[in-house]
């Protein structure tokens, strides 16, 4: 695998429409309502988009809006990793903590949501590889 990267960032807000508005008109971004990582007391709201143009050569990530979870809610970065569970460790070993530990987001790969040294949250992303094929 190269580098990890940032591969999708999650915009929290109090009215999903009010913000979705505002990044359509601020950046072209149009949101598209998929079903969200399931909570304990339901999925959640998820909208998706894409930033650039798929096949165009322009570098393209995901992002997503949500429902804000928490008053300190804020912007939250997921970089693409071959193990979350491997960086879990790392990053408790160098004094960063992970809040949410490795999760499924079914047919799509894990997550989890961890803070650095400084308390700021980041995201691990672990996506699932396709089944070989068999020959």
């Amino acid at each position: 695998m190269e580098m990890p990267t940032i591969v999708h960032f999650e915009i929290p807000a109090h009215d999903i429409e009010r913000a979705k508005g505002f990044y359509n008109r601020l950046f072209g971004w149009k949101a598209e309502k998929i079903l969200g990582r399931p909570l304990e007391e339901g999925p959640m709201e998820y909208w998706i988009f894409r930033t650039g143009k798929e096949g165009s050569g322009e570098h393209v990530m995901s992002g997503a809006i949500m429902k804000r979870m928490q008053p300190d809610h804020s912007i939250t970065n997921y970089v693409n990793v071959d193990s979350v569970a491997e960086y879990e460790k790392k990053i408790e070993k160098l004094g960063g903590k992970v809040k949410v530990p490795k999760t499924e987001v079914p047919g799509m790969g894990w997550f989890a949501i961890c803070t650095d040294t400084e308390n700021n949250t980041f995201a691990l992303w672990e996506q699932k590889m396709p089944p070989a094929s068999e020959s």
